[in-house]
């Protein structure tokens, strides 16, 4: 028997752009559905670095898409759309949001939805969608990621880095990373990372050279833009990909198009929340047959950090802005 469904809901919103001080609880009508599209009962949201960037007033969310926060949640599916397989009812999911996971419900594509198997928490099950989509993307389909390859990662003990880390080894990748001190350099190196570099100690370029024998890596993870660019292609090998993600570094970069050519670098990189709902049907089919069974076996696990209740959604944002966090950030929400 379907749930009875209450009218309103809660969640953490904010009325003008700025600090994480801005974010507080709000009363709002409980969404409608489009056809295809499922409603879930969020247990818990991921939070991440865009929600940050949008709260900030520099990430408006997409044509047709929630203005709350929140791009992954996991939860219970209590309604369905026009046209979704009546089986989805009460199934357990954590999925992919184009927003509004910071709320008691959330209406989602019911094909950007897993199925959380029997033994994830489902705080760790919200935690997985967002970087593991986005790392699959970025690493396998746009960096052509292959066995016996060396990938460089950058802020190694962030969401984003430590699922690069586990996939990565998964894969059958040398994985190098970059992080902020030496205590995150063991956090990595405990995850699975190959080689860990306090970027405050180090030159990173010289320590790549070093570690790969003058010869390179074959990719790079980038999450910083602005100077680093020009930095992280002279950690290339020849033919080698470079694959920008986020720009928390500047959006600016100025490199020698000549070093391009002749070593035949390629420079790519993607945002996933503006994509199609399409593009995501068909990159949660490839992670459901390439990635999810190492989940459902109980082979990768989220690294965890912390838990804050969605009323405490300004501190799990102050907690992100800190750089202090090690692995994913997540809201209880029930």
């Amino acid at each position: 028997m379907a749930e009875l469904l209450p009218e309103t809901m809660q969640a953490a919103g904010f009325d003008a752009p700025g600090g994480p001080d801005v974010l507080r609880l709000e009363t709002l009508p409980l969404p409608s559905l489009a056809p295809g599209e499922v409603l879930i009962k969020v247990a818990f949201a991921g939070v991440n670095r865009p929600d940050v960037i949008q709260r900030m007033g520099f990430y408006p969310p997409p044509p047709g898409a929630s203005p709350l926060l929140g791009l992954e949640v996991s939860g219970t599916v209590v309604a369905l759309g026009e046209r979704v397989e009546p089986e989805m009812l009460g199934r357990q999911v954590c999925a992919l949001t184009p927003g509004g996971g910071y709320a008691e419900y959330c209406r989602v594509p019911a094909a950007h939805c897993l199925p959380v198997p029997a033994g994830l928490p489902l705080d760790q099950a919200a935690a997985l969608p967002e970087t593991l989509f986005t790392v699959w993307h970025n690493v396998f389909e746009r960096g052509y990621a292959r066995d016996g390859e060396t990938i460089l990662v950058h802020g190694g003990t962030s969401g984003i880095g430590s699922m690069a880390i586990m996939l990565g080894k998964a894969f059958g990748l040398t994985v190098i990373v970059t992080c902020g001190g030496a205590d995150k350099c063991t956090a990595a190196l405990a995850i699975g990372a190959d080689h860990a570099i306090d970027y405050k100690a180090a030159d990173f370029v010289e320590e790549v050279a070093r570690i790969t024998g003058g010869r390179g890596v074959e990719i790079v993870l980038d999450m910083v833009a602005g100077d680093y660019v020009a930095r992280n292609l002279k950690c290339l090998a020849e033919d080698g990909r470079h694959v920008t993600i986020a720009v928390q570094g500047g959006l600016q970069a100025t490199i020698n198009m000549a070093q391009v050519m002749s070593r035949r670098l390629h420079l790519t990189g993607s945002t996933l929340r503006p994509r199609s709902a399409e593009f995501k049907a068909l990159l949660t089919q490839e992670i459901t047959e390439l990635a999810w069974p190492m989940v459902e076996a109980g082979k990768l696990r989220p690294v965890m950090d912390q838990v804050f209740p969605l009323a405490q959604a300004a501190a799990a944002h102050a907690r992100m802005e800190a750089g202090e966090h090690i692995g994913k950030i997540v809201l209880r929400v029930a």
